[in-house]
């Protein structure tokens, strides 16, 4: 209780509390446009439970994962060599979820772009995917992600209580934002393109931290802020034109019936 009024009082703490919050906030849009997408597959009465599950098990697995913090650390220990390159635990983990989300993006573009696909690698036998299914492609992700952000958060702070803080709000903004993104997502099918681009982006970036090229997540998320103007700017243009030239009741009644 002490070590917690001392913290509370520290003005360092605050501000480590403050830096790690918007750290995980920021690496949470990654997870939280995966889980947009993977849900918006399901039937309609399915989604808001896939997501709220989806979501609350990336709270446990990374509150979890704390209280292994020391054995967290030591996955950054090399355990393999690869021409010559040591690998460790951490770095395998972001590799396999980096192919696990370019496979994924891949997949997804592939059947978004081609009209009428047909079968090929890509191709599940289920027309439709199951809500395991997905409940098992967001634990994956999950995973990863919850342990290079349990590592990023070490980095930054030695106190378990700020990480858990930390962790608890970034959660209850990803609950609060998870349907209005999932929505926005569904209503604006060349948003779901851009959405797609940018796991291809992030997956391609795991690859390239776990064969420890370091790429600057300023870079990355600038180009992500910069793609996402440039489309809402289209989206409004899109929207004037819609009220310059509305749809003829032909028009409308077709649209309806797509």
């Amino acid at each position: 209780m002490d070590g917690l009024l001392a913290l509370a009082a520290d003005p360092a703490a605050w501000a480590a509390l403050a830096t790690l919050i918007a750290m995980e906030v920021v690496l949470g849009i990654d997870n939280l446009i995966f889980i947009s997408i993977l849900t918006n597959k399901l039937p309609e009465h399915q989604r808001e439970r896939a997501r709220r599950i989806g979501i609350g098990a990336a709270m446990l697995l990374r509150l979890g994962l704390l209280g292994f913090v020391a054995v967290i650390v030591q996955l950054t220990e090399p355990v393999i060599s690869i021409f010559g390159k040591g690998l460790s635990w951490r770095d395998l983990i972001l590799i396999a979820g980096g192919l696990f989300l370019v496979w994924k993006a891949t997949k997804e573009i592939h059947h978004n772009v081609d009209p009428d696909p047909n079968p090929d690698l890509f191709d599940t036998r289920a027309p439709t995917v199951g809500f395991a299914a997905v409940i098992g492609q967001i634990l994956v992700l999950d995973l990863v992600f919850s342990i290079d952000s349990i590592i990023t958060a070490v980095g930054m702070t030695e106190h378990v209580a700020i990480m858990v803080i930390a962790v608890v709000v970034t959660v209850a903004v990803m609950l609060l934002a998870a349907t209005p993104l999932a929505n926005f997502i569904n209503a604006n099918p060349t948003v779901v393109m851009l959405a797609l681009g940018f796991l291809l982006l992030i997956g391609t970036t795991l690859i390239a931290e776990g064969f420890g090229a370091h790429v600057p997540k300023g870079y990355i998320y600038a180009a992500m802020a910069f793609s996402a103007l440039i489309e809402g700017l289209n989206l409004l243009s899109r929207r004037a034109r819609r009220k310059r030239n509305p749809p003829t009741p032909t028009q409308a009644s077709e649209q309806s019936a797509k």
